[in-house]
């Protein structure tokens, strides 16, 4: 069974009820390992706004989460990145983890890369995501995006969207040969 990596968004398990929606689902398709970003990126577990999480992402813990990855993992890789998560999962791939497919969920932090990782890359994000990247970059960077319409960033929270998001990645999952 293939190996699919997933990678929390900024609240890792703190706030992670919405994680069964895709792990139930996706668990009978793929071998899963789950990774909470905040544990990843050593981040203070008791600094709990949004604000200062994001700050300590900023300030070394995506590099973090970065070299650990590059030392734990060797496959090649199918990773399922949420928010910060996608975000960790394409810089890591640029960085040596060997994807061979990124699927990044609300990575907003993406507008800011001008390189993709060699691999297989899907972006999902919700239309009225104001920091979801313009149409200019997916076209810089040769990349097309699914858009939720009428849906904010944190959209993958909602289990019918889970639900659609995982039927297409089954959908376009390449068995083993």
């Amino acid at each position: 069974m293939e190996k699919l990596i997933i990678l929390s968004d900024l609240w890792g398990s703190l706030k992670s009820d919405w994680l069964p929606h895709y792990t139930e689902i996706l668990e009978k398709h793929f071998e899963i390992e789950y990774y909470d970003c905040r544990e990843l990126g050593e981040i203070d577990l008791k600094e709990c706004t949004e604000e200062k999480i994001h700050q300590q992402f900023m300030n070394g813990g995506i590099d973090r989460a970065i070299k650990y990855l590059l030392k734990k993992e060797y496959d090649n890789l199918n990773v399922l990145g949420f928010s910060i998560g996608g975000y960790i999962a394409w810089k890591s791939a640029l960085e040596g983890v060997k994807a061979k497919k990124i699927i990044a969920i609300s990575s907003t932090r993406l507008r800011y890369e001008n390189e993709k990782p060699q691999c297989e890359i899907d972006l999902f994000y919700g239309e009225n995501d104001k920091f979801k990247p313009e149409n200019d970059w997916y076209n810089r960077l040769e990349l097309k995006e699914k858009i939720f319409y009428n849906e904010e960033h944190d959209f993958y929270r909602n289990k019918e969207n889970a639900i659609n998001i995982c039927d297409e990645i089954i959908r376009k999952r390449k068995p083993n040969r």
